[in-house]
């Protein structure tokens, strides 16, 4: 998002200069994640939203009336033996329902045709191509929560938020231009300005949306997301009312791709076997799939649902439908409701009414940062994805065609002497430090590295300079 560089030796001019050379900077550990984002969230576009692993929309004739569930549990069994602990209602009546079943090979999504019986689809759940890009786009392959790799990743959206800031501040029209300067590239150009124009208008007209993303990834990370602000919005389980489990709601997360909605992963799963709750089947009811799903519908779950069993003695019956797991594409309807296996009662019932304004805000941003909320959705974040990519390719070309050849050195922007300081810029790294507390950390960390390392090394000094 650079702009063209004045030469005019004005406060504004050193400024610049300074934005650009943190701009560079920046860049320099950015542009590998950003690359790696884009194409691994264009993957789990293209395998949740148009081309599911699962066959989650693949086409099932409609049949005058759906076997029942029990017989639909058996259909499963006899052809993949094990256990099954979770059922996924079919989208509408021409798709197929889906049963996980946990066996000795681990566990397997099984898609069946709800008014036949037959298999359509057997696969496990873990190793598919979604799960792949997601553990790269989150977990840097390592597939660990919280790790190193978390670290960096969460590192990398805190400077992109720099990137974005300087990268605005640069792009702001000067000089006697007008604003379409700004957001309309010169395509007539030549060279390294045609380069430079067309980042500048992209980055202007994505920087927004950029930003969205990069603080609705923050969210999950480990440090600003996990320590700070999911801490301070995760649902109170407490006033459920019921004895809470020492497990929470991520226990219920399978594999990389995240099932639990963002409030409620850090907020206890309520325990069964008391004997308080909402009673809503009848009293002896036997409590297993068919009538579960049965309470399910009762209660308004209607098209794609899920239904997990209790992990154990005293676990509880889960049923949800929220965007983030791609059963509707309406945020605010988003529901988890908790039955105690035993009575049947259900014990929780928490809404997108219920959660905190930040938990609200995350509900949404989340279903539009995965595309799940249409095919504008998907439309926006793919061309968003392009955008990045060729944002970052840009910025390389750029570099490339500037930097003096044969130089052994990184060609950095030069250091301008004496940046007036003004309480505007001081302000404003005070606040983007507060807010984005990693970011900090690492600005003060690339300060002690300039002023005391690489002022001790002039060789090493030459070559990042």
């Amino acid at each position: 998002m650079s702009h063209v560089e004045t030469t005019a030796p004005n406060g504004a001019h050193k400024l610049y200069f300074a934005a650009w050379r943190w701009h560079f900077y920046a860049g320099l550990y950015v542009i590998p994640f950003l690359v790696m984002l884009a194409c691994s969230g264009l993957m789990i576009l293209w395998f949740t939203a148009i081309a599911p692993e699962y066959g989650d929309r693949l086409a099932v004739p409609q049949g005058t009336q759906a076997l029942a569930l029990t017989v639909q549990e058996a259909a499963v069994l006899a052809a993949h033996p094990g256990t099954i602990d979770k059922y996924i209602a079919p989208i509408d009546a021409t798709k197929p329902a889906l049963f996980r079943v946990q066996g000795d090979g681990g566990a397997a999504m099984i898609a069946l045709d709800p008014y036949t019986g037959a298999v359509l689809r057997d696969r496990p759940e873990e190793g598919t191509w979604n799960d792949w890009a997601t553990n790269l786009h989150g977990k840097l392959l390592t597939g660990v929560d919280g790790g190193w790799a978390d670290y960096l990743i969460e590192m990398a959206a805190s400077l992109g938020v720099l990137l974005v800031v300087t990268g605005l501040w640069m792009a702001w029209p000067r000089n006697g231009e007008g604003f379409s300067a700004m957001f309309v590239p010169q395509l007539r150009a030549k060279g390294r300005a045609f380069w430079k124009s067309t980042h500048r208008a992209v980055g202007s007209w994505i920087s927004i949306v950029l930003l969205f993303f990069l603080f609705s990834g923050l969210a999950w990370a480990g440090i600003w997301g996990g320590k700070f602000v999911q801490a301070w919005n995760t649902f109170p389980a407490e006033k459920w009312g019921a004895p809470l489990s020492d497990k929470t709601h991520e226990s219920m997360n399978h594999t990389a791709t995240k099932e639990v909605p963002w409030a409620l992963e850090l907020a206890p799963l309520p325990l069964s076997g008391s004997t308080v709750g909402a009673q809503v089947l009848p009293e002896g009811t036997p409590v297993v799939l068919e009538t579960v799903v049965a309470l399910g519908r009762a209660i308004g779950f209607d098209g794609r649902f899920q239904v997990t069993k209790p992990a154990d003695d005293t676990g509880v019956w889960t049923l949800s439908q929220d965007s983030m797991s791609y059963d509707s594409p309406k945020p605010t309807a988003d529901r988890t409701v908790h039955v105690d296996q035993y009575t049947g009662k259900i014990l929780a019932d928490v809404r997108f009414a219920d959660y905190s304004t930040g938990g609200k805000a995350m509900a949404v941003g989340v279903a539009m940062h995965e595309g799940q909320m249409g095919l504008w959705n998907i439309v926006l974040n793919a061309a968003f994805c392009l955008s990045v990519i060729f944002l970052s390719l840009g910025a390389v070309v750029m570099w490339w065609v500037r930097r003096p050849a044969k130089a052994g050195r990184l060609a950095a922007p030069p250091v301008p002497a004496d940046v007036p300081l003004t309480r505007w810029v001081v302000l404003g790294a005070i606040v983007l430090s507060v807010v984005v507390p990693v970011l900090g950390i690492t600005l003060v960390g690339v300060l002690v590295l300039d002023v005391i390392v690489l002022a001790n090394l002039p060789i090493l000094k030459r070559l990042v300079s």
